[in-house]
């Protein structure tokens, strides 16, 4: 039986309205198993109307309230991990341990707003002239919207409405609607800690939606994650309305491997950064850069590895990677595998041909691993979003750091050496907005913002940590003078000893 998954509005299950549904299917199995409301313009207006009127009280509610609020959310999401981590595996595919994996790094970020009270302090110059203070506040920005991706339906909502509430503002969410259900059990239990109702909605829809939140007069700001032409359209359009915006597009992450390396923790990295939750992550690396005579061997060390990797459903504690989260995006990811070889790429691996099983018509594909890759062929161009490595060779360090900043992206990127010097200088010269040493996949704790540069980022700030708190207020200088009581014309009591 096709459940159906509807709107979260005003602290309650609205039912859609609009007529209009989407499939959500099971990736293992290829077949429908939920439908999901699409907005229509007027449902995205009734749940910036509830944001809008709970922000009324929300918004002057004290540090004390909302962060208690935050504490039992915090509890309640603990407590639920294994559900939450069910939900995104039976709609994303991921294997369980990557779903519950997704769900301690949102919790991170849940545990920074239940610190909120230390971001949010203010300054205080006293006496900068005779008798003037200064102060300098940050407060909330109103209603703001949250628009995630698929491929971490519980993660990126909570790098976002969790340090918006924190800071006083309400929240509209709109989540994919490929994988929709983690975000209404976010918002349930968020109710169930003490949430009032309002503060967080939940509308679900396609590009009728978005829009519509782009366009809201009541909508203050946008965050977004998603590729690199949504993003430059979130940017623009909402920019254009007035909204301050944070959106956050593709990647080609590249892991540049020199000559001193230790090759098997360099072979171990690539292959759980660049095969991990299938490869579908804007952080997974894309792209290894061999420099000098080690490219053979490390070609050799990661296709021993990928081999052994276990495919199979999320839901089997067996298997280590899971099946992509559409067939379109299968058959998408394949394109580039097939036609790699005639853009002069040697095919260590393909993976296009791999089914699982009692399984066949779910949206399956094997590593694949890309040898002698040149910059200018899709495979390298593109974002791929899918288990595919790429390894381009270099000669010298130099020619490395001048091809991975060619790129137009530059969200991620690492270096694997033995070199304290090399690893610094690549700290310094490389473009981008993450590096990781010898860390593949340099995702920042919580405490610390995420993001990138060039065509990863488009805004000025990147997400949660100091960014995020600063991107969910704004700034206000109050300049203060008072009379000193002794001034105080005569007649006047203030109730102050005068010195006679």
């Amino acid at each position: 039986m096709t459940k159906s998954v509807n709107h979260w509005i005003g602290g309650k299950t609205v039912e859609g309205a609009s007529g209009n549904w989407g499939p959500v299917t099971d990736p293992a199995t290829g077949e429908v198993t939920t439908k999901v409301a699409l907005a229509s313009v007027e449902e995205v207006d009734a749940a910036v109307s509830a944001a809008r009127e709970a922000y009324a009280t929300w918004g002057t509610s004290s540090l004390a309230q909302r962060t208690a609020v935050l504490f039992r959310y915090r509890a309640l999401l603990d407590a639920h991990r294994d559900d939450i981590a069910a939900l995104i595996t039976a709609e994303h595919g991921k294997v369980h341990s990557d779903a519950l994996g997704e769900v301690a790094r949102g919790l991170e970020i849940v545990e920074l707003a239940c610190g909120i009270t230390v971001q949010l302090k203010g300054e205080l110059s006293t006496q900068v002239s005779s008798r003037v203070d200064v102060a300098a506040i940050r407060q909330p920005l109103g209603v703001v919207a949250g628009i995630t991706p698929f491929n971490f339906p519980a993660m990126v909502p909570m790098w976002m409405f969790p340090l918006a509430i924190a800071c006083g503002n309400t929240f509209v969410l709109k989540p994919s609607e490929k994988d929709p259900s983690a975000a209404n059990l976010l918002a349930e239990l968020a109710a169930e800690a003490g949430l009032p109702d309002g503060v967080l909605n939940v509308v679900h829809g396609d590009k009728v939606a978005v829009d519509a939140l782009l366009a809201h007069p009541d909508v203050a700001a946008v965050s977004f994650v998603g590729s690199t032409p949504i993003a430059r359209y979130i940017h623009t359009t909402a920019s254009a309305n007035g909204k301050r915006v944070q959106a956050l597009g593709g990647a080609k992450n590249h892991m540049l491997v020199l000559p001193d390396a230790d090759l098997d923790a360099a072979a171990d990295a690539a292959v759980s950064a660049a095969y991990g939750s299938a490869g579908e992550r804007c952080m997974a690396i894309s792209a290894v850069v061999a420099v000098g005579a080690v490219g053979d061997e490390l070609v050799e060390k990661i296709r021993q590895r990928a081999e052994k990797i276990k495919i199979g459903p999320g839901n089997d504690p067996t298997s280590e990677m899971g099946p992509l989260i559409t067939r379109a995006h299968r058959d998408k990811v394949a394109s580039y595998v097939t036609g790699a070889a005639a853009q002069g790429a040697e095919v260590v691996l393909d993976g296009t041909g791999y089914t699982v099983d009692g399984f066949e018509d779910g949206h399956w594909i094997g590593l694949s691993l890309l040898d002698k890759v040149s910059t200018d062929s899709d495979a390298y161009r593109d974002e791929i979003f899918g288990p595919v490595l790429c390894v381009l060779r270099a000669e010298t360090y130099e020619e490395g750091v001048a091809l991975i900043n060619a790129s137009p992206f530059g969200n991620g990127t690492a270096i694997f050496t033995r070199d304290g010097g090399a690893a610094r200088r690549f700290q310094l010269e490389i473009e981008a907005g993450m590096v990781g040493v010898n860390v593949p996949i340099p995702v920042p704790v919580g405490y610390h913002s995420f993001g990138g540069w060039k065509d990863s980022l488009f805004g000025d700030h990147h997400i949660y940590g100091n960014d995020g708190v600063h991107f969910y207020t704004r700034g206000k200088v109050v300049t203060t003078r008072w009379p000193d009581p002794a001034d105080a014309p005569a007649g006047v009591d203030l109730g102050f000893p005068r010195n006679h």
